[in-house]
């Protein structure tokens, strides 16, 4: 997304009516017209849905305890409309098959306070086997079994989902990818199917934004390796490699605890209730309404653009360089459910 687009997008936020709670994406669906319900997967809407599902409530303290109702409502409302269906249950059908082996991929990166949370992974996990999908057959997981112990994912918390971390299994094999060569997770290699990407609303000190694509370092053995140049080309070319573009179904970013500077790990002065979800089939739109949120956050505050500072998120529009979705703000359509 170029700078001119970027802001084109955050013109057309602006122009909405401001409600008392409402953030940016919320304006959003004011700003941008409906078009009714998108096509699924691969059929080509003529623009990418992103849903945006906010409760107050759902986490007034940032990094605090959520009202899990509410985040039900929100999550299960972003989840039905980024798939063009009335409840989460119809669009995971519509997304997944019984015989899929669905992994949701959580990021505990940060900790406890910013982290993708467990009320909403459990909660996947249930629509999924409302779905049809046997609880066997869904994994909540992560880089390790550590970082998702202290986020409080424990086995059992979910209708029989199971929980795990790669925990240092990856394959034997180094593979190719764009710029880098990485040792995949085995669980993705050799046991998934399908992905949900259940990523975080947060800065990042180098990327800019680290939201779902960014998610998808979790997967490798050497992430520390992909940090030049602002992560970039290394991010999309990441996202983009088979054995993650083919199985990533969803994305949902998890903004019930936000985090407009000072991130990846978690600063909470910098943290705020955002107290939504946004969800998009679209990887790249999801991105780009995240990086505007944030965006608006920081303007909000009175901090400079993450241009300004050398942030800026090239990564998001060579995602859509690379064919893995839009950041072109004519052609993505943020809606408030």
């Amino acid at each position: 997304m170029t700078l001119s687009r970027r802001r084109d997008l955050l013109r057309g936020l602006a122009a909405a009516a401001i409600a008392p709670l409402a953030a940016p994406l919320e304006r959003a669906a004011s700003a941008l017209p409906f078009a009714g319900p998108p096509p699924g997967p691969g059929s080509g809407p003529s623009r990418a849905v992103v849903a945006v599902g906010r409760r107050e409530g759902i986490c007034p303290v940032p990094g605090g305890a959520v009202n899990e109702a509410r985040l039900t409502e929100a999550l299960g409302a972003a989840v039905s409309r980024a798939a063009g269906e009335s409840d989460p249950v119809s669009a995971f059908r519509r997304l997944f098959r019984p015989r899929d082996v669905v992994g949701i991929k959580v990021n505990c990166a940060a900790g406890r306070g910013l982290s993708s949370r467990p009320e909403a992974a459990f909660q996947l996990g249930r629509w999924l086997v409302a779905a049809g999908v046997p609880p066997e057959r869904i994994v909540i997981w992560d880089r390790s079994s550590r970082e998702l112990k202290v986020c409080r994912y424990t086995a059992g918390s979910g209708s029989g989902v199971r929980v795990a971390g790669t925990d240092g299994d990856w394959e034997a094999k180094v593979r190719e990818w764009g710029p880098s060569a990485s040792r995949f997770s085995r669980l993705l290699v050799e046991e998934l199917t399908a992905v949900i990407n259940l990523a975080v609303l947060k800065d990042h000190g180098l990327a800019g934004v680290s939201a779902g694509l960014k998610n998808w370092y979790g997967v490798v053995h050497n992430p520390n390796k992909l940090h030049e140049e602002g992560c970039n080309p290394f991010v999309p070319h990441l996202a983009a490699f088979p054995l993650v573009r083919e199985k990533h179904r969803l994305t949902v970013v998890d903004g019930t605890t936000g985090q407009f500077h000072n991130g990846p790990g978690y600063a909470p002065s910098w943290a705020w209730p955002y107290q939504g979800f946004l969800a998009s089939t679209d990887a790249v739109a999801a991105d780009a309404v995240a990086w505007t949120v944030i965006e608006e956050k920081r303007k909000e505050k009175g901090l400079k653009t993450l241009a300004a500072e050398g942030r800026e998120p090239r990564s998001i529009g060579a995602a859509a360089r690379l064919g893995l979705g839009t950041c072109d703000p004519a052609k993505i359509e943020a809606v408030q459910v």
